[in-house]
Formats: C-alpha cells, sequence, structure tokens
C-alpha cells in the first residue's frame, strides 16, 4: 500500500495572532532557563536533505511530528520551547525543501517543513540537537495512481484514434450513464473534475461533426443536467454537467468508455459524503506524542475541508501513532477516545462531548414544543382536484378522528398538530385547515403530493375454452330366419349382436305382431320379416344367404361408425379501472336449486340459488418501469344439464367451474397467458354374447365395442394497457 505521510497542517497565520504581551511572555520564559530554538542549517547530500536545528537544552525525545501531502509539508511540535531565532521564515531552497516557518503559539513552537513534493523523513536527538533526514518516496505507486486516473497513456506511434457513437442512458439507481463507443480500446482518457464540471479528454482523438452537440438530459431524471461533446485542438472534449451533491466511476470495456454520474445523498452520521460503504478520507500516517485534541481535531477537519466549530469544553492531550488510516477515521478514533460526538449541517461540524450535544438538543426540542403551544393558528383552504375533501380531512386527523379527546395511539398518527383541526366542504370539494404555520407546510407538500390524477388501465381478458371429441363404434351382427314358421314363437330363432337404442329404429317399418317393445333390429326384422335400416350416421355392411324357395334367410351385418369434432368457446371481458383500484365484471346466470325438508310428515320444497357466470376481477399497479402488476381471479362457471339430479320434479344440475387466481407483471400492450386447464375423458365399452362373444376371432360377430374419447382445455389470455392521459376519443 503506499505509503502517505500525513498529518496536521502548518498553523501559518498563528504568528500575527501572537500580541505584544504575549510575545513579551516568551521573552521572558526564554529568560527563565526554558529550552530554545538557536540554530537551523540544512545540507543537501544527492536526493536527501538533511536538516539540524539546534537548542540550547538536551532533549529527551524527539518532537511529535506530521506529513502533509497537500500541499506537501513536514511539520514539528516542540513542546516547552520557544522561538529564539529572531525571525519566522528562513528560505532554503536545498532540492525538494524550498522554505521553513518557525511559529510560536504560548511555550509551544511549530516548525514546518515546505517541501516541492512528498517526502519520507526520519528525526534523530544527539546532544541538543535534533537531525531531520527527508528522503524521496518510491514514485512507483505515485505512477500507478496517476495511470488509474488516465485509463491509457498516449502512445506517439499510434494515429487515427476517433469517437464512433456517444448516447446518454439512465441507471437501475437513478444514474446518469455517458457511453462512448472508439475506434479502438488504446485511445488515451484523462478524466478529472473541473469546477462543478467533470470533463474527459480523448487524447489525439477525432470528433465526427455529428456528434458535436450538447444534449440537455435533464427528462431522464438524473444528477446530470447536460453532456456536452466538442473538439479541442486534436483533443475530444466531453463535458458533462451534474447538479447538488454528486461522485462518479469510470470504467472502460474494451472498445466502450462508460462514465457514470452519481448522486450523493447527504448523511449528517459521515464527515466524507459518498456512496462507499466506510471510511472515504485521505490516508494519512500520525506519530502524535501527547500533543492537544482541540488542535489535531481542527486541523483534521480543516485537511478533509470542513468547517470545524470545536466546544470549549473539548480539553486534554492525546497520543496516536498511525499509518496510512483515513482522515476521517482518525477523527472517530479521537471521538470514542475522548467521549466526544459531532452534528453536522453541510460542511460545517460542531464538536463537542456527548453529554453536552443531547443537553443541548433536548432543551432545543422542549423549546420548539413551546413554541408550538403557544404559536398562533393560521388557516388556509386548499381546492382538491381528484382527491375528496372529506377523505383528506379523515387522513389529517388520523385513526381517531379530528377530535382532540381521543385517547391512544391516534393521537400520535395525526398529521395535524394538537391544536389543529380540519374541515371538509363536500360541495366545492374544498378542505379548510387551521394550525400553526410549520405544520401547514408539511400539510400543504402532502396535500400536493396525494392530489394527482390516477392513471388508468385497460384489462383485456380472451378466455378460450376448447373441446374435441372422438368416438368410434364397431360391431357385427349374425342372424337367421325362418319365414314359413306357422308359429312364431316355435319356429323363430337368431342370434344378435350388439343392440341399439329405440330411437335409432324406424318403427314405421315393423309389423304388429303382438310384439310390445322392439329389443333387437335382428329381431324385429324376423318378427316383421323385413330388413330394418341402421341408423343414419356410419356405414353398414349386409350380406344375406338363403335358398331357391326363401324359407331360410342368414343375415350378416357390420356396423363401424367413427365421428370428430371440435368446439370453441371464445369470452372476451374488457373492464377500465385507475391504478390500484379493484375492478369486477360478471356476465351468467343463476341456476335454481331445490332442495327438500321434511317435518311432521310433509314436505317442503325450498329454492336458492347458485351463481353460473363468467366473472373477471383485478387489481393492476402500474410500476415505475412502465409495466402492470396485476392481482388477477378469474372464473367460468356453467351448469352441465346432462348430469342434472331430479329432485320432486325438478333438475338440480351440478356447477363445472374453473378459476384462475394468481398474480403476474406483464409489459404495457404485452399478452400472457396465465393459465389453462386440461381435462381428458376416455371411456370404453364392449357389448357382447356371453360365451359367444369370447371366442378368438369368431368372438367379433357376437360382440360390439364403443370408444368415446374428449379432451377440453380453458386457456386465458391477459393483454393490459396503460392508458395515456392525453388520449381523446374524436
Amino acid at each position: 500500500m503506499k505509503w502517505v505521510k500525513y498529518a496536521v497542517a502548518a498553523w501559518m497565520g498563528c504568528a500575527a495572532l501572537v500580541s505584544g504581551a504575549q510575545a513579551e511572555e516568551a521573552k521572558a520564559t526564554a529568560s527563565a532557563n526554558a529550552n530554545a530554538i538557536e540554530a537551523i542549517n540544512t545540507s543537501r547530500n544527492g536526493n536527501e536533505i538533511a536538516i539540524k536545528i539546534d537548542l540550547n537544552k538536551h532533549m529527551a525525545s524527539p518532537p511529535a511530528s506530521f506529513a502533509v501531502s497537500n500541499p506537501p509539508k513536514v511539520a514539528l511540535d516542540f513542546l516547552g520551547t520557544v522561538n529564539a531565532l529572531g525571525k519566522n521564515t528562513q528560505q532554503v531552497n536545498e532540492g525538494d525543501l524550498r522554505s521553513l516557518n518557525v511559529v510560536q503559539v504560548g511555550d509551544k513552537t511549530r516548525v514546518v517543513l515546505n517541501l516541492v513534493r512528498s517526502m519520507n523523513y526520519n528525526t534523530r536527538v544527539d546532544g541538543n540537537s535534533l537531525y531531520v533526514t527527508l528522503t524521496p518516496i518510491e514514485r512507483v505507486n505515485d505512477v500507478a495512481a496517476e495511470r488509474s486516473q488516465r485509463f491509457q497513456e498516449a502512445n506517439p506511434l499510434s494515429t487515427g484514434h476517433a469517437v464512433r457513437d456517444l448516447v446518454f442512458r439512465r441507471g437501475k439507481d437513478g444514474e446518469g450513464r455517458v457511453v462512448v463507443d472508439l475506434s479502438d480500446p488504446g485511445t488515451a482518457i484523462d478524466i478529472r473534475k473541473q469546477g462543478a464540471n467533470l470533463v474527459v479528454d480523448f487524447i489525439k482523438t477525432t470528433l465526427p461533426e455529428n456528434l458535436r452537440r450538447k444534449l440537455d438530459v435533464t427528462d431522464f431524471a438524473t444528477p446530470v443536467l447536460a453532456v456536452e461533446t466538442k473538439p479541442v485542438g486534436q483533443n475530444t472534449r466531453l463535458t458533462i454537467s451534474p447538479k447538488g451533491a454528486w461522485e462518479h466511476n469510470a470504467y472502460q470495456a474494451d472498445n466502450q468508455f462508460i462514465v457514470e454520474v452519481k448522486q450523493i445523498v447527504e448523511d449528517p452520521n459521515k464527515l466524507v459524503q459518498g456512496t462507499k460503504i466506510g471510511y472515504q478520507g485521505p490516508r494519512v500516517s500520525i506519530n502524535y506524542q501527547n500533543g492537544d485534541v482541540r488542535a489535531l481535531l481542527r486541523l483534521m477537519a480543516e485537511e478533509l475541508g470542513l468547517n470545524a466549530v470545536i466546544s470549549e469544553t473539548v480539553t486534554g492531550t492525546t497520543t496516536l501513532v498511525l499509518k496510512d488510516v483515513p482522515a476521517d477515521q482518525v477523527i472517530d478514533i479521537i471521538f470514542q477516545q475522548k467521549g466526544l460526538d459531532m452534528r453536522k449541517k453541510g460542511n460545517i461540524i460542531m464538536i463537542a462531548p456527548r453529554d453536552e450535544i443531547a443537553t443541548r438538543e433536548k432543551l432545543d426540542f422542549e423549546s420548539r414544543q413551546q413554541i408550538r403551544e403557544l404559536e398562533p393558528l393560521q388557516t388556509e383552504q386548499f381546492a382538491l382536484n381528484y382527491q375528496k375533501a372529506g377523505e383528506v380531512a379523515a387522513l389529517l386527523a388520523g385513526p381517531g378522528g379530528a377530535s382532540e379527546a381521543e385517547a391512544g395511539s391516534s393521537a400520535s398518527q395525526r398529521i395535524l398538530s394538537k391544536r389543529g383541526s380540519a374541515v371538509a366542504d363536500k360541495q366545492s370539494n374544498i378542505l379548510f385547515v387551521s394550525d400553526i404555520p410549520t405544520k401547514l407546510e408539511e400539510i400543504r407538500a402532502f396535500i400536493k403530493t396525494i392530489d394527482v390524477g390516477a392513471r388508468q388501465v385497460l384489462i383485456e381478458a380472451r378466455i378460450v375454452e376448447a373441446q374435441d371429441s372422438f368416438q368410434r363404434e364397431i360391431g357385427a351382427k349374425l342372424g337367421l330366419t325362418n319365414s314359413r314358421a306357422s308359429n312364431l314363437g316355435n319356429s323363430h330363432w337368431g342370434v344378435v349382436g350388439g343392440k341399439l337404442s329405440p330411437s335409432q329404429i324406424d318403427m314405421s317399418k315393423v309389423t304388429d305382431i303382438g310384439v310390445t317393445q322392439p329389443t333387437t333390429l335382428l329381431t324385429q326384422a324376423a318378427m316383421a320379416g323385413t330388413n330394418l335400416p341402421l341408423p343414419a350416421k356410419g356405414g353398414n355392411l349386409a350380406l344375406s344367404l338363403f335358398n331357391s324357395s326363401l324359407t331360410r334367410i342368414l343375415n350378416l351385418e357390420i356396423a363401424a361408425m367413427e365421428g370428430d369434432g371440435l368446439g370453441k368457446v371464445v369470452s372476451s371481458p374488457r373492464v377500465v379501472t385507475a391504478n390500484n383500484v379493484k375492478a369486477k365484471i360478471e356476465d351468467g346466470t343463476e341456476i335454481p336449486y331445490v332442495t327438500l325438508q321434511s317435518s311432521g310428515g310433509t314436505s317442503t320444497a325450498t329454492v336458492n340459488f347458485k351463481a353460473a357466470k363468467l366473472s373477471l376481477e383485478v387489481v393492476p399497479q402500474i410500476t415505475p418501469e412502465g409495466t402492470v402488476s396485476m392481482n388477477l381471479i378469474v372464473k367460468k362457471e356453467e351448469a352441465d344439464w346432462t348430469k342434472a339430479v331430479v329432485l320432486n320434479g325438478y333438475a338440480n344440475p351440478p356447477i363445472k367451474s374453473s378459476i384462475v387466481e394468481t398474480n403476474v407483471v406483464v409489459d404495457n400492450g404485452g399478452t400472457v397467458v396465465i393459465g389453462g386447464v386440461f381435462i381428458t375423458d376416455t371411456q370404453r365399452n364392449v357389448e357382447k354374447v356371453p360365451l359367444l362373444g369370447d371366442i378368438p376371432a369368431l368372438g367379433w360377430l357376437f360382440k360390439y365395442r364403443k370408444e368415446d374419447s374428449k379432451r377440453r382445455e380453458l386457456l386465458v389470455f391477459i393483454t393490459p394497457r396503460i392508458i395515456s392521459d392525453k388520449m381523446s376519443l374524436n
């Protein structure tokens, strides 16, 4: 890690503050055998500089010392020592040592070595003299740090660098992001802060004419106000103009150079503001032996760029030996060691003991409370545009209402003060608020925030119910008849495989021969002496074998049927609702249900109704990204009359329902399938003549097989559309 010697800056102006009386006191102290600085001599040996400070008495140990990096200085504090040189400044100009300052305050004298650049130093006591040796710091780390700011060093042999494109984007955390496309990754880049702007120079890089422009990016709601690109000599300069407190982060990925500017949120508990976690001040190295706490705090704050107000109750001394530690962490260590605390406003900090700050804040809060109780009330009226005045009055008064007599937590949840009140006029929708001026300012900001028009969302749902049915019937029928029989009961015989329902038989072709109810197709044909037609659907194959006298007929009939049906039901309910407001739409009927209740041998029928409707219930929420988050409930209910139960002459059908309930996030105008119900119903029936239908192969002449397969699928498509505030219908 880089060794940066850092310490307290010299008190350059203290000599001007020493009064004549103090000077006389210093002389009197020197005459009273106090230690005194009598001479300072310097010499140079190569890159090293030796400084000899002669005193009139022996020193037990080297004095406390500090090193400052910007501007580069080394400070030495001599306690119980006066300045006997007769001057406060001494010009040296030996290598990197420019001059010396000797400042006396009370019984302490500070010697400041003004340097050209930061240097390492060592101190050694020899008799009545103090030897200080200055040596150069290794520049490897400094060069690496400089390269990290420049990203790339310019290559004198490279030519033809150019900026291809430049775009501005808003980051996910609200930061402004400038993306620069370069012709090659070897382009030299120099980035620095210049006043209130951030300046990026692309060394020896050309800029196309169409990119020489100034972009106004205030509509992106980032800390960046404008981005300007222009050629400056052989370079291209990118100037970023932020607002408020900000920090930047720059990095390069291949041919893309990206600069991010983030807003800094003020944290009163941090000395150095920034989005990074931990201490962020410049690193220091301190060798402070029994030094004054007030002086150390003051000069640390000066180096951090803060204006410090240190209480007179901060006293005592401290000893610190720290190497490469952030300056704000040094102050925090002193706070913990001495029981101190601070309060920060802007770049001004007040440092005092914790008890003193707590007492002062308590008195401040009590005085504010007394002012609120004695401050005169003012009345202000608010004309509401979108919200209802009565509802806003209830919000201001809290859960307990506007009454002051309400007890419990409602008083602490009021926006109004204890003496405040709010009255709403429903007809004009005007709210009258009477309260102290400070509360009126809060209420004014509160009403401005909530009294805005709600955005609306159009929800379109397409409910698709697809049905696919398939039927297959196959069988064979074999019959033998004797038409010359005198007695039907003794001369008829037949073998039948399968049967038909009465609705499939043409009864007009059956001769009434005393049979009250037909049983099978071939039996009826034998009774009537004729062939009856098979059902109209499907295919039939009939074969009759008979002799020349037509006395005996052998019938063989094969029936095969296959049916395929496809049906689709589409419903498209639509509803418009405001943001975060529940909407519901229904369409359908209510089915009556009959229930019987028996009491004392008598039955009483009661009719109830159950809904069988198509309904859509939705609560949309528009997200900051422009998408729509929806809490959806979709129901499709219908009565199944084919399975109705007859009770007391009334049919009670079951209700088939399909329900989809979910929470989804959809793009504006996008469509999503939120649910699908897939049901498959397969039935297979076989009817046969006992024993004969079980014969292998030949048994198919005496049995009948039917297959029935049904598939049903429910799909729900949801499409939300945000209705623009500027949308109008012509």
